[in-house]
């Protein structure tokens, strides 16, 4: 979270829960990706706030350097194929799973390429406006493109899928980008991770009313 050590792991704590609560909704197996997404934003939360002791205790070099990267390949690696992954396995739709598969392919080299990027160019994290702001190095020629790229393979899922309620999903990851850009462009990447993880909640009630419909 972008506010402090203890809303970090606070906000790690209880959205770790909804994904235990989530998982233990599932009545398919397709569904249980997508019910892993509060986990691991949950997990990518703590990691962050590791990163607020680490920065606020500079001998603490290695606890840096380990929760800065877990957090980092969370949010750059893994959420760029995460989201098309977990719709695809849930989709019956012939067409929208072509689609799917799409954003699936583009979203899996957008994370080689920050695979890449992480690997090549150092990234040190710094409290900048009681946020965490990850300095990296990164091609600057392509961050503009690789970020709209992030967005689409992130959010066009939840409108391309069949699943009812998920376009209301992209709805909200789509608010919480925008309030990101124009409020904390600075902060981007802690604070998009923050207002995603709130999906967590809209992904229980989702998966909680699924299992209802089946029973």
């Amino acid at each position: 979270m972008c506010f402090s050590a203890t809303a970090s792991f606070t906000a790690g704590a209880v959205i770790t829960a909804i994904g235990v609560a989530s998982e233990l909704k599932v009545r398919k197996k397709s569904q249980r990706l997508f019910a892993a997404v509060p986990l691991i934003f949950g997990l990518q939360q703590i990691a962050e706030g590791f990163v607020w002791v680490s920065l606020q205790r500079p001998d603490q070099l290695l606890m840096q350097y380990i929760s800065t990267y877990v957090f980092l390949i969370t949010a750059d690696v893994l959420w760029p194929v995460m989201v098309a992954a977990s719709c695809l396995l849930m989709e019956e739709n012939p067409g929208k799973r072509k689609i799917l598969k799409i954003l699936l392919a583009a979203g899996a080299a957008l994370s080689l390429y920050y695979a890449f990027c992480l690997l090549s160019f150092a990234v040190t994290p710094e409290i900048l406006n009681c946020h965490i702001n990850y300095a990296g190095e990164f091609p600057h020629v392509l961050v503009i493109p690789a970020f709209l790229v992030y967005l689409v393979v992130t959010i066009t899922p939840f409108f391309v899928s069949g699943v009812k309620g998920m376009p209301w999903l992209g709805a909200v990851l789509f608010l919480a980008c925008v309030v990101s850009v124009i409020f904390y462009i600075q902060n981007l990447t802690s604070v998009w991770c923050f207002f995603a993880a709130i999906l967590s909640i809209f992904i229980y009630l989702l998966i909680s009313r699924e299992k209802q419909k089946g029973s």
